[in-house]
């Protein structure tokens, strides 16, 4: 069996923050406990004389301060990105910073920069959320946490805390408490998000919306595990998900091979990654490891692809079988 559990201990995080670091605070200190799955390792700010920093500071946290103003966009992103790469952070928080990035550092970052935002999104992009909240006479406010794209406050929603509005509520009442909701949803919802290469869950979703894409694909388990079978009364299993099954430390996905030889080939090339799984090792399938760190989902869709195409009926197959021969 490969090594599992190789996934870091800590992700790396890197917080921009544009004045008090509140929310910076409260993921820093939730980062203090043992079992949080990331670290802080440098706070970093368009104005130099922001609060957050002397907090970061005093807890020891690396800093970086540089003024947007007479800058290009371009060029004070890259300054900070600089920053950032030289701390080795492998995801960026967004708390408070009161600047639009440019598209280009938000696509380098895509899949690992998270915002948080004062509102129930999709309600309220942009500012004055508390305010137009109570004006549209809504029961809740709130907040949520996003994942960053090109698009100011539209990417995929990670997490949300309603916040109940109160009959005499102002924008600044309101504001108040959902500032609390705020500082114990970001770290959460972050912990939650570093972590998703070791959440079977997540994992089995991940595995099953990549099989379901194949052609007359249905899922159904076999040995009390998620299965995927060509459809039809003589449909076969081209791929499994095993959340540690038969006592195996592995979550991975168990796919075919053109037999023990390839098989053998594979696992000495890279014992790391694959391995012969506990009962369909012997008919020639191979474990593929998902919870380790740098996991390549292009590598997981060729495996997909290549066992569905061993299996399904060649009416299915004929113009990939024809594109291979070119």
């Amino acid at each position: 069996m490969p090594k599992t559990g190789t996934l870091p201990d800590k992700a790396k995080v890197a917080v921009f923050i544009s004045g008090t670091g509140t929310n910076m605070a409260a993921l820093l200190y939730a980062s203090h406990h043992a079992d949080c799955p990331y670290e802080i390792v440098i706070v970093l700010s368009n104005d130099p004389q922001a609060n957050g920093l002397a907090l970061a500071q005093a807890e020891g946290i690396a800093t970086f301060a540089l003024p947007h103003k007479g800058m290009e966009r371009a060029a004070h992103d890259a300054a900070m990105e600089a920053k950032v790469t030289a701390a080795g952070a492998d995801y960026i928080a967004l708390a408070g910073y009161m600047r639009i990035l440019s598209d280009e550092f938000v696509n380098r970052w895509e899949g690992r920069m998270l915002n948080i935002h004062p509102s129930l999104l999709p309600k309220y992009k942009g500012l004055h959320t508390h305010k137009r909240a109570l004006e549209a006479g809504d029961s809740h406010g709130g907040v949520s946490v996003h994942l960053v794209t090109s698009e100011l406050d539209a990417g995929t929603v990670l997490g949300q805390t309603k916040v109940a509005i109160m009959p005499q509520d102002t924008p600044d009442t309101l504001a108040i408490r959902v500032r609390l909701a705020e500082h114990q949803l970001y770290p959460q919802v972050l912990a939650d998000y570093v972590s998703r290469g070791s959440n079977p869950e997540f994992l089995l979703e991940q595995v099953r919306s990549r099989a379901m894409r194949m052609a007359e694909v249905v899922e159904r388990p076999s040995h009390g595990a998620p299965g995927w079978r060509t459809g039809g009364k003589n449909g076969r299993y081209f791929a499994y998900f095993s959340d540690q099954h038969h006592g195996e430390d592995a979550i991975a996905l168990l796919v075919k091979t053109s037999g023990a030889d390839e098989q053998a080939s594979l696992i000495e090339s890279d014992p790391e990654t694959f391995y012969s799984p506990a009962f369909y090792g012997a008919s020639g399938w191979v474990g593929i490891v998902l919870n380790r760190g740098e996991l390549d989902w292009q590598q997981v869709d060729h495996w997909l692809q290549r066992s569905w195409q061993m299996v399904a009926p060649k009416r299915l197959t004929k113009l990939l079988d024809a594109a291979a021969e070119f």
